[in-house]
C-alpha cells in the first residue's frame, strides 16, 4: 500500500498541463464495441480506473491496446456476453458495458458495480431506461442479467433524474436501436458531449447534447473513428484551489475554461485573481479570500466532485462558510480527516458549517474515496509539518501523476511504497 508524505507550507508556482478527462475517457472506450473497425482515442490519462477499462475491453473481445497517452482498438472477435465480478467490482462505471452489449448481442450479464463509497448511486435509472427500450430485466446471484430478445426499439424516456451514467449508457444502447429514441431530463455534463461527438463521428445520429432533451435516430451499424479526448474539468478545479490554499500561482495549460465556469466564478468571488484565454488560465493569488457558499447540482451547477477539495479550502479562510450537498447522500467522509488538521466543521444532514481557523497542522490522514484524498492533499499541501496520507490508491483512479505534477509546481511531496 503505497503512501503519499507532504511537508506542507511551500507556495505552488509554475506551469501544469492538464490531463486528458477520466469520466469522458471510460463512456468512448465502451463505444468501441458499437463498431467492429479499428478506432483511435488521444489524450487518455494514465489511471486505474483506464486500465481497468482497457483489461475489460480485452476480456469481453475488443483488441485494446494503450501506449502513452493513446489507446488503439482492433478488429473485434465474437464479445462475451457476461462482465464478471472481478472486473466490475473495480469501478462503477463498468455499468456502461450494459449499452453496447446489449446494443450488439441483444442481452448481457453484469455483476453489480463496485467504486467509491459515496453514496448508493443506485442503477436503477439505468434499468428503467433499458426497459423502455424493450429489455427484460433480471437481478439473479449478484448479477443484473438482461435480455433483448426482439433487439431494442426506440422509446420516450423520462429521467427522473439527470444522471450523467444513466444519459451515457442509453446513448450507447440506443444508437442501434431500430427507430427513434427521446430522453428527457438528461445530463448536460461535457463528457455527456464529447461521447456524443464520438457517437456521431461513428455514423449515429444524436441531436441534443448540451440540452436537456437528446434525440437519437437508431442506424444498422457504426464505423471506427478518431478522436481527443477533452481536458478534465475536475483536475482543472483541484489545481486552481491548490493555488488558492497554497497562496500561490499556478497557470492551467490545456483546459476549457467554459467547463469550469462555476468554480472560476466562486473564486473570483472569494478574491482570486483569474485570467483566462481560450486553453489556458492563470490563478494567482494577491490577497486574503473571503468564504464563499457552495450547493452542488448537475452540470452547470457546482460539481459534487469539487465539494471536498473546496471545503479544504474554505476551512482555512476567515469566516463562516456553509456546503450543501445535494447530489450523494455520504459524500463528507473527508469531514473527519480535515478535523485532524484542524478544522472546524460542523455536519447537519447534508449541509456542512465551516468556520475558518487560522493554519492547518500536519497529520496521519486516510483517504475514503477519490475527491476527498485530493482534499486531503490540498490540506497537507496548506498544514504546517508532515502529513502522511494512506489509502492513496483511490488517488490514482483520478489524477494523472499527482505528485510529479505537484513537484513541479514546487510542493515537497513524495510517494513511499510501504
Amino acid at each position: 500500500m503505497d503512501k503519499i508524505i507532504i511537508h506542507g507550507g511551500k507556495k505552488l508556482k509554475g506551469e501544469v498541463v492538464i490531463s486528458g478527462s477520466k469520466n469522458s475517457t471510460l463512456p468512448i472506450l465502451f463505444a468501441t464495441l458499437l463498431s467492429d473497425e479499428p478506432s483511435i482515442i488521444k489524450n487518455v490519462p494514465s489511471l486505474a480506473d483506464i486500465d481497468t477499462t482497457v483489461k475489460f475491453l480485452n476480456f469481453i473481445g475488443k483488441k485494446t491496446v494503450k501506449k502513452g497517452n493513446i489507446v488503439r482498438t482492433y478488429s473485434s472477435c465474437k464479445y462475451k456476453h457476461i462482465a464478471p465480478y472481478d472486473l466490475v467490482r473495480k469501478m462503477r462505471a463498468s455499468v456502461l458495458i450494459m449499452g453496447p452489449l446489449l446494443a450488439r448481442l441483444n442481452r448481457v450479464d453484469v455483476s453489480l458495480p463496485g467504486g467509491c463509497t459515496i453514496g448508493a448511486r443506485p442503477i436503477d435509472i439505468h434499468l428503467d431506461a433499458f426497459k423502455k427500450l424493450g429489455a427484460e430485466i433480471f437481478v439473479k446471484g449478484g448479477y443484473i442479467k438482461a435480455l433483448a430478445k426482439g433487439g431494442l426499439k426506440g422509446a420516450v424516456i423520462n429521467l427522473k433524474f439527470p444522471s450523467v451514467g444513466a444519459t451515457e449508457n442509453i446513448l450507447l444502447s440506443a444508437v442501434l436501436a431500430k427507430g427513434r429514441t427521446t430522453v428527457v431530463n438528461v445530463a448536460k455534463e461535457p463528457e455527456v458531449e464529447d461521447l456524443v461527438n464520438v457517437l456521431n463521428k461513428m455514423g449515429a445520429k444524436v441531436n441534443g447534447a448540451g440540452t436537456e432533451k437528446i434525440i437519437i435516430d437508431g442506424v444498422d451499424n457504426l464505423r471506427g473513428f478518431t478522436h481527443e479526448v477533452i481536458p478534465d474539468r475536475i483536475e482543472a478545479a483541484t489545481y486552481m484551489i491548490a493555488a488558492a490554499i497554497t497562496k500561490g500561482e499556478i497557470v492551467l495549460k490545456n483546459v476549457v475554461p467554459k467547463h469550469v465556469e462555476t468554480i472560476i466564478s466562486k473564486l473570483k468571488k472569494s478574491g482570486l485573481f483569474i485570467k483566462e484565454n481560450e486553453t489556458t488560465i492563470r490563478v494567482k493569488w494577491v490577497r486574503g479570500l473571503n468564504p464563499q457558499n457552495i450547493k452542488t447540482e448537475t452540470y452547470p451547477g457546482f460539481p459534487t466532485d469539487v465539494q471536498a477539495q473546496w471545503m479544504a479550502l474554505m476551512c482555512l479562510l476567515k469566516g463562516h462558510s456553509k456546503e450543501e450537498e445535494t447530489i450523494f447522500e455520504n459524500r463528507f467522509m473527508h469531514i473527519a480527516e480535515l478535523q485532524r488538521f484542524g478544522a472546524n466543521i460542523k455536519i447537519n444532514s447534508r449541509v456542512a458549517s465551516i468556520i475558518g481557523v487560522d493554519k492547518f497542522s500536519g497529520a496521519p490522514v486516510m483517504v475514503s474515496d477519490l475527491r476527498a484524498g485530493a482534499a486531503l492533499v490540498l490540506a497537507g499541501l496548506a498544514a504546517e509539518g508532515e502529513t502522511v496520507v494512506s489509502r492513496v490508491y483511490h488517488l490514482d483512479r483520478g489524477y494523472e501523476l499527482l505528485e510529479k505534477k505537484l513537484k513541479k509546481l514546487g510542493a515537497d511531496i513524495k510517494r513511499v511504497h510501504v
